[in-house]
């Protein structure tokens, strides 16, 4: 099994084979529009310009798992994301990505990818630490998604090649991407 293997609903309720994107990098991600890590979009939009005709995707899930900082439909989400980001790439249905109720997809990445840890050089990195070692001292040894914009870097073959937690700007990710785009 692997990539793929997957189905997902594209914003509008349709059915979208992520085969359609057999030989492509892809970065699928879990976001959220009233998050502190919101502004990523920015960055997730350049990534996209400056890699897309190379064969490039992006993958926009919305989840509202956490903090529920993801209110609102589908439409006003994308709506949201194109007005205020000047987001193009894909933006799939909202979703959940931990729990009973997870996406399959998500399932299968985070099985792929554990946690990778917060870079506790960020702005944020400290406080997410202390938020989920306060409740849960083992948290870093599970491999559930911990937060809105955790990133999957999918190579041309399907395969998950790396995990990229909030704390890690789109711009990091970027030597990544163009050494999958070469292979």
């Amino acid at each position: 099994m692997g990539v793929y293997d997957f189905e997902v609903k594209d914003r509008k309720n349709n059915v979208v084979k992520l085969a359609d994107y057999a030989g492509k990098v892809l970065l699928i991600v879990n976001t959220a529009t009233g998050c502190g890590f919101t502004p990523q979009y920015e960055g997730l939009e350049k990534l996209y310009e400056d890699n897309k005709e190379q064969g490039f995707e992006i993958l926009d899930f919305p989840c509202n798992q956490f903090g529920s900082q993801a209110p609102g439909t589908d439409d006003e989400i994308h709506e949201f994301c194109t007005l205020t980001y000047k987001t193009s790439f894909p933006r799939f249905h909202k979703i959940d990505v931990n729990g009973e109720n997870a996406d399959p997809l998500f399932a299968y990445l985070q099985a792929q990818k554990g946690f990778e840890g917060f870079d506790m050089e960020s702005k944020l990195g400290p406080l997410l630490h202390k938020m989920f070692s306060d409740a849960d001292p083992n948290y870093a040894e599970t491999p559930t998604i911990k937060w809105n914009f955790t990133k999957f870097l999918i190579d041309k073959k399907g395969e998950v090649v790396a995990r990229f937690e909030p704390t890690t700007e789109p711009a990091d990710i970027d030597a990544c991407i163009k050494e999958c785009l070469a292979e």
